[in-house]
């Protein structure tokens, strides 16, 4: 759980969260995941920040069951398919979740 002062502070992120999940058509339990995920471990820098964002938004839609490709995720958080694929598991890892093995 993640305090109101952290979601005040990143709330242009998370809307941009909600934007990207609109447009991968994710459900509210993968929106809620990816939210969660992204509140763990903020980056610093605002350039790291959106590629955090779409590797929330693809572990979240893992962990919900509604799985999405890295590339739909990446495609549509305008970010390289490779920004998510090194960060992802390291996510889930911070969070206390295993990341899949395959």
């Amino acid at each position: 759980m993640h305090s109101a002062r952290d979601r005040v502070e990143y709330e242009p992120w998370l809307a941009e969260l909600e934007t990207i999940a609109d447009r991968l058509e994710l459900s509210t339990e993968a929106r809620s995941c990816a939210a969660d995920l992204f509140l763990t471990d903020v980056p610093e820098s605002d350039r790291s920040k959106r590629a955090v964002l779409a590797a929330s938004l693809y572990a979240g839609s893992l962990v919900a069951g509604d799985g999405r490709t890295q590339g739909a995720v990446a495609d549509a958080a305008d970010v390289s398919r490779l920004s998510i694929q090194s960060r992802w598991k390291e996510l889930l890892e911070a969070a206390g979740l295993e990341p899949p093995r395959w």
